[in-house]
């Protein structure tokens, strides 16, 4: 499968990354009012920002549908 850009996957990304980039900013006050406080709810919530950071930059740039079909033709062999 091509490369190609798409401005709607691209806003879809910017969208994603904002709300990770705002779950990595503000993990105390989400960890203290969804999760148990310490020191282990802090840093799950750390994690679960940065992976979403990391998928809003796959989807941004358009690679997500690269790597979903690489997996795909792993996965069953066409």
């Amino acid at each position: 499968m091509d490369w190609n850009f798409s401005i709607g996957w691209f806003l879809l990304g910017t969208a994603i990354l904002a709300a990770g980039a705002a779950i990595v900013v503000f993990y105390r006050q989400i960890s203290d009012n969804f999760l148990t406080s310490g020191i282990s709810g802090y840093d799950k919530v750390k994690l679960w920002g940065i992976i979403t950071c990391v998928i809003g930059l796959l989807v941004m740039t358009n690679l997500h549908t690269v790597i979903l079909s690489a997996f795909v033709n792993i996965v069953f062999k066409r």
